[in-house]
């Protein structure tokens, strides 16, 4: 797949509406995490320089069309602007919006307007045309959101000249290199609570890779698919008969299928909770799995450090939890040794690898779109992408 990048359009003078990804987790209105704050800054510093006039789209959660003040883009703003070290005007407004003719502006929470998701493309193009009254050129630079067929992520894009920013181009470069020719070894390790968000990711890479580990709550539907008893963990029963599939795939092809041989449990989900390490086969009926067991966690690092391409999606127990982040942050660790490439796809795993003490710079790379890094290793198209070609 071909984009058009920043380097093929003029954007001297021009004014430029550039759509990020802003999607940060906040606590009590305060952000926890700003890598994707950081992870646009090359692109509107670029801008900047080139004297062009910035008005920035983003979303905030899941308003679904309502104003909720918890999901406003106002601390973004604040934020932004302390990384700038310039001001970022904000706008409360979508439509009608009053931009100043210079610097740099932030659009409020753009799917607090109900068309930015309508499946209905008459509505979202109402939108779109808004947005693009106010710029020149439209520049794609939330990769995070390249997967969705939103007004302000496709549609624009075909109501201006248009081209992907640094990080989207970049993070479509990463993706080329997992998906073609990797060197080898070739490494993944999935965790996270669905195995339903993962089977078409699994599915897809088993013809592709020669190691897949496999932690996080998704783990106990594939040991409850080996016939054993999984106590209070997390299942989804009616995936069970592919799971069973795809680990006869996986045996057919000659990958090795990690599974964990011991668990850390705890009667219940909480950070007080007293863990307790077992056997996979001797999860008591009473309590829950929480993270991958000391000897597992040991043998995903051995496996995925010998590996020359690994990507990681997904943590491998509740890492927020300190008796419960041990199997996250030994894996982590393994991927900061790799010596060819190590990709964090986004999402929880970003924000793991940073909760856990480690720098973006410890790894290859670290993706800012998990679910759209996903999509594209499932093989999919993504609307974001195509309409940038």
């Amino acid at each position: 797949m071909n984009i058009k990048t920043l380097d093929t359009v003029d954007v001297r003078g021009k004014r430029v509406l550039l759509r990020c990804d802003l999607n940060v987790p906040l606590k009590d209105g305060v952000i926890t995490d700003d890598g994707r704050i950081k992870a646009s800054l090359p692109t509107i510093k670029y801008l900047l320089a080139q004297g062009a006039s910035v008005v920035i789209t983003a979303h905030l959660g899941r308003p679904k069309g309502e104003r909720r003040p918890e999901l406003s883009l106002a601390p973004v703003a604040k934020r932004l602007s302390e990384l700038l070290g310039e001001s970022v005007e904000f706008s409360s407004e979508i439509f009608g919006s009053k931009l100043s003719g210079s610097g740099v502006t932030l659009l409020e929470n753009i799917r607090y307007e109900a068309a930015e998701t309508s499946k209905d493309e008459v509505e979202r193009l109402v939108l779109a045309k808004e947005l693009a009254t106010y710029a020149d050129i439209f520049v794609s630079d939330g990769f995070g959101a390249v997967h969705r067929k939103h007004a302000s992520v496709y549609d624009v894009a075909k109501l201006l000249p248009h081209a992907a920013g640094y990080l989207v181009a970049a993070e479509v470069d990463v993706l080329k290199k997992l998906t073609q020719s990797p060197e080898r070894p070739y490494g993944v390790a999935l965790g996270g609570s669905k195995v339903s968000d993962k089977i078409g990711v699994i599915s897809n890479l088993l013809e592709k890779v020669d190691t897949i580990a496999i932690g996080g709550g998704m783990l106990f539907t594939f040991l409850a698919a080996k016939g054993l008893q999984i106590g209070k963990s997390l299942v989804e029963n009616d995936l069970i008969p592919t799971v069973i599939e795809l680990m006869e795939r996986a045996e057919e092809l000659g990958v090795n299928f990690l599974l964990p041989t011991d668990i850390v449990v705890a009667p219940e989900f909480s950070a007080d909770a007293r863990p307790t390490i077992v056997g996979a086969d001797a999860i008591p009926e009473d309590q829950m799995g929480l993270d991958i067991g000391p000897a597992s966690a040991i043998a995903f690092a051995t496996a995925i450090g010998e590996c020359k391409t690994v990507f990681w999606n997904g943590p491998m127990g509740v890492f927020e939890f300190p008796n419960f982040a041990n199997g996250t942050k030994v894996l982590a660790e393994a991927l900061t040794k790799v010596s060819g490439i190590s990709v964090v796809g986004g999402g929880d795993s970003a924000a793991a690898v940073r909760k856990l003490g480690f720098a973006d710079t410890d790894f290859g790379y670290i993706s800012t779109g998990g679910g759209a890094s996903l999509e594209y290793l499932e093989g999919k198209e993504l609307p974001g992408l195509i309409v940038l070609q």
